[in-house]
């Protein structure tokens, strides 16, 4: 029978790296080619890169999700040392926030390890010990701009699926014809939601994530991996992201799907999206007067950080810590 604690209870995990980290650096070195280092889909400095955005999303969770039971930091041999920064901006806090290595979710595939790479993480997240049955996973880019309800993400037995059904047929047939980058065709996000959509049997459509925390059930992880062991085997399995991955969320969405224990609700209306990279210097201005224009807009993912300029960066964290109320 299941207890109280996961029917009733919700957990957050956040997978971190700090990649200027100088062990870091020294760790990944070995396993590098000049090919992978420069490919940013695979292995360039931006995957890894850290801007401090996990002080951001953690204290975002803090302040707009305080039904959170515990916030797990997956990584691997690295600590943010968030006590203080919790302990200033949040003194009540109830939330346990714990540190969880790479050695503990993949125990007994410790040969993996060294990794670097989010996918093979993803597919080991449900193997955190204590993890509730209901978790919602971020990466450490995505911030809450807003308060939530638990209902935001789970109602009873269903949970909330913020994306869209996409052509499969017409995504793969845009995929072909992507041009070759240092060598190879792009590893992108999107390969890995329709590379997941074949192994789960789908011909003409997948659901298309976005970017933005993901509410998932342990269980439904768990049993499909354990009905399936090569399967997880094989995707945890690539020292760097590889083509021939596929994304876990997406396999658990489809099936949450068919079972009709998921409401869909797009991603767009929920989510402000910003990538301050080679953009017009309107942009930011545009993208946050989009929050104070739609009250709907919960949540905030600010990719690629580190390559944006420097006034870019501090305008963002600037209006971070207006909305979430934080300081350092």
């Amino acid at each position: 029978m299941t207890n109280q604690l996961t029917t009733s209870e919700i957990d957050v995990v956040i997978a971190w790296v700090d990649g200027n980290d100088p062990m870091h650096k020294k760790k990944i070195k070995p396993y590098l080619n000049p090919q992978v280092q420069k490919s940013d889909d695979i292995a360039g400095p931006t995957r890894f890169g850290s801007e401090g955005e996990i002080f951001y999303c953690v204290a975002s969770i803090l302040r707009f999700a305080t039904f959170i039971r515990k916030i797990y930091i997956v990584t691997d041999e690295q600590n943010p040392n968030l006590d203080d920064f919790v302990q200033k901006n949040f003194p009540e806090n109830k939330i346990a926030i714990e540190i969880v290595d790479h050695k503990v979710i993949f125990k007994g595939y410790e040969n993996h390890l060294p990794v670097f790479n989010s996918r093979a993480v993803e597919t080991c997240i449900y193997r955190i010990p204590g993890l509730s049955e209901n978790y919602v996973y971020f990466n450490d880019d995505f911030f809450l701009i807003r308060p939530l309800k638990k209902t935001d993400w789970f109602v009873d037995d269903k949970i909330i699926a913020y994306g869209n059904w996409r052509n499969l047929i017409l995504d793969k047939l845009l995929w072909l014809i992507k041009p070759m980058k240092n060598g190879h065709k792009p590893v992108g996000f999107k390969d890995g939601m329709i590379m997941a959509a074949r192994k789960y049997g789908k011909k003409w459509r997948y659901f298309h994530l976005d970017h933005l925390p993901h509410p998932l059930k342990k269980t439904v992880i768990e049993d499909y991996f354990t009905k399936k062991p090569a399967l997880f085997q094989s995707n945890i399995s690539y020292k760097f992201r590889s083509g021939n991955q596929f994304n876990t969320h997406e396999l658990y969405y489809l099936k949450m799907l068919k079972s009709n224990k998921a409401i869909i609700k797009p991603a767009s209306e929920n989510l402000l999206y910003i990538k301050p990279v080679n953009r017009g210097e309107k942009y930011l201005k545009r993208k946050l007067q989009m929050y104070e224009n739609n009250k709907d807009l919960k949540f905030c993912c600010i990719g690629s950080l580190d390559l944006a300029t420097k006034n870019d960066r501090n305008t963002l964290f600037n209006w971070l810590k207006g909305i979430i109320k934080i300081d350092f």
